[in-house]
């Protein structure tokens, strides 16, 4: 199973390091936004990694849940360290993003606060782990914080689709364009491949240690 990691890890660092550089450097210049728009190429691959990783975090806890697949619930554990990452990436990068245009660290946006309840439910899972103990009980908890987490992702995805958000105006206009533009397109699409490999090889490093730590848990308590 790890034997694909050096190879996932090296595909992140190419398309990454592609895409950055087509970002960076090729895209021209937004006339209102200047170099500040750039950010858009961490920011995005970041929240739409924790969307991906989160709805596969709520998947695997159903399975586990609901149909008793103890493999599911390992994943679960695996996946949600990564996807937390991601979370704060795209929390923070919003943040920056945030301050040189609209003055402000925070403004109630829908994009924000779709940001930051995707990072509050990340934060449940790992707190409701922790508090459980015992690996069941934990896997029975973060289920019951997952499944009902995915409503409020899907919630906010839809209001950050459908709802007008609070700073209207060039800004949005803007990066609505540059979307249009093949480069920006190109450059998105590397790093959100780069930070997908990245993902897979962090999961499973994470999965074999979960499996580890699992298997030695069984064994102390088989023990006489």
């Amino acid at each position: 199973m790890l034997d694909v990691v050096p190879w996932l890890f090296s595909g992140a660092v190419a398309f990454c390091a592609f895409g950055f550089l087509l970002g960076f450097l090729a895209v021209p210049l937004q006339a209102w936004q200047g170099d500040v728009h750039r950010i858009v190429y961490i920011h995005l691959p970041a929240t739409w990694m924790a969307l991906l990783i989160y709805l596969l975090v709520a998947l695997a806890a159903g399975i586990g849940e609901f149909l008793g697949v103890r493999a599911a619930a390992m994943w679960t554990e695996a996946l949600v360290p990564t996807g937390a990452v991601f979370a704060f990436v795209a929390l923070w990068t919003g943040s920056l993003w945030g301050k040189p245009i609209w003055g402000s660290w925070w403004v109630w946006d829908a994009r924000w606060v779709a940001d930051l309840a995707l990072l509050l439910l990340y934060i449940g899972l790992v707190v409701g782990r922790a508090l459980a103990g015992e690996p069941g009980r934990a896997d029975r908890a973060v289920a019951w914080i997952a499944l009902p987490g995915t409503a409020v992702v899907l919630a906010t995805l839809v209001s950050v689709a459908l709802l007008p958000t609070t700073p209207t105006g060039p800004a949005d206009t803007l990066v609505a364009a540059s979307a249009k533009d093949v480069l920006a397109v190109a450059a998105l699409v590397a790093v959100a491949v780069g930070v997908f490999l990245y993902s897979c090889a962090m999961v499973l490093i994470r999965l074999r240690c979960v499996i580890l730590e699992r298997a030695q848990d069984t064994d102390r308590a088989t023990a006489p």
